[in-house]
């Protein structure tokens, strides 16, 4: 009779030890009572009732989650492979539970699936420049379709964007054409920054003459100072005005033209119709006329 009390009590004692669970502060329990859902328990030290209830652990820490690379096809028609990282937490045990078979699967999938969809509504140049966006956009659409589940999607970033061969050569020379055409811009834009100040200067100088030739002191005190067996002879412009004006003149002053007819030198011929002295001498009278 002892006997049979002792293994009653050491089976009741096997049965409670194994209905205790110990869970961590990060895990929890969905019980289900003869197939019943029961609100879930933990963390510490949790009671179940051994053949008439079921537990399932659930970690509520963030899961990462890396999304292969998937062959995305852009709006504008380029084949690209991109790859994603995936964070996310379990914030209902119940519902990740009872609403999906499976939810690392289901949300693998659905990853996948939101990365190709929303690469193909994006063109290339705002797939690789605005990422953020992108991210965001993302995140918004797996965290709509996960809210049912008890899933919390925390963070979505794109990894890397693998471009073929040939866009990768044409982006090259586009961003080297951009960078020519910056440069020359700010060439230009430095040009004329230098103009505005050398007419500023040379106004400065024409109102205050003495300051050219202060400027004209520094520039021979600098090679001084670099070549110093250089001698420069300082010669005032003033002595070349005359020439200057000379040739002025000279350029102002007409040349003569060469259809301008030149003085006559030659005698002028008589006329014509001045009558020339008589030097003829009268026939001889014929006999035979009557005298007068």
């Amino acid at each position: 009779m002892v006997s049979g009390v002792g293994i009653v009590i050491v089976i009741v004692v096997i049965v409670v030890l194994s209905g205790l669970k110990v869970l961590n502060e990060y895990e929890r329990a969905v019980v289900f009572r003869l197939g019943r859902l029961n609100p879930y328990r933990g963390p510490g030290i949790i009671f179940v009732i051994p053949i008439l209830e079921r537990a399932v652990r659930i970690d509520l820490r963030t899961v990462t989650l890396d999304i292969p690379p998937q062959d995305v096809i852009t709006r504008d028609n380029v084949t690209v492979k991109v790859s994603a990282v995936l964070y996310f937490r379990v914030i209902d045990p119940s519902r990740a539970v009872t609403e999906v078979r499976d939810y690392l699967y289901a949300t693998m999938q659905l990853a996948q699936t939101t990365l190709r969809s929303i690469g193909g509504q994006t063109e290339l140049d705002d797939l690789l420049s605005q990422r953020e966006k992108l991210n965001a956009r993302i995140q918004e659409v797996i965290d709509a379709q996960t809210e049912p589940w008890g899933i919390k999607v925390v963070l979505v970033e794109l990894k890397n964007i693998d471009l073929p061969q040939d866009m990768q050569r044409a982006i090259a020379a586009q961003a080297e054409a951009e960078r020519e055409r910056r440069a020359k811009v700010i060439a230009a834009e430095g040009e004329f920054q230098a103009a505005q100040r050398l007419a500023d200067a040379a106004e400065i100088m024409g109102k205050n003459p003495i300051t050219l030739q202060l400027r004209y002191l520094q520039t021979l005190a600098e090679i001084a100072t670099e070549n110093n067996s250089t001698t420069v002879f300082p010669v005032p412009l003033d002595l070349f005005e005359p020439f200057l004006r000379m040739r002025q003149i000279a350029a102002s002053t007409p040349a003569p033209s060469a259809t301008t007819p030149a003085p006559s030198t030659a005698a002028p011929a008589p006329s014509a119709t001045t009558s020339a002295p008589s030097t003829a001498t009268p026939a001889p009278s014929n006999p035979n006329d009557p005298k007068p």
